[in-house]
């Protein structure tokens, strides 16, 4: 994966936005305002910052070398993931999904209905 690819599956989900909120360089994607997925479009190596639920998030880094705790972020709810590497597109998708997911549950019901979120 790229981040043209990255870029294009994380604008395809519902009511994503993107924005530089951090400089330029650092793309952030986020849903009801709030961030699911950020990434440097400058770095030689590129990887995306995916919101994880905190014991998936440890098991992952144990068993795939391309996901790392946060950079810059709470390591605990956050892993970097080096879209570069072995890792396939469609299990870096499935990542996106799962952080897009974990964010879209924590918007108010107002905000979600508004949203047309059920």
């Amino acid at each position: 994966m790229d981040i043209v690819q990255l870029r294009e599956y994380c604008l395809g989900k519902p009511h994503v936005t993107e924005s530089f909120p951090f400089g330029p360089g650092v793309l952030v994607f986020k849903v009801g305002g709030k961030m699911f997925a950020l990434t440097n479009v400058d770095n030689q190596d590129p990887s995306v910052n995916l919101k994880c639920d905190p014991e998936r998030a440890v098991e992952l880094r144990e068993y795939h070398a391309e996901i790392e705790p946060g950079y810059h972020m709470n390591k605990t709810m956050w892993n970097t993931v080096s879209i570069c590497g072995t890792l396939s597109n469609s299990f870096i998708e499935g990542l996106i999904d799962h952080s897009y997911d974990l964010i879209v549950a924590s918007l108010t019901k107002k905000l979600r209905a508004e949203l047309g979120f059920s």
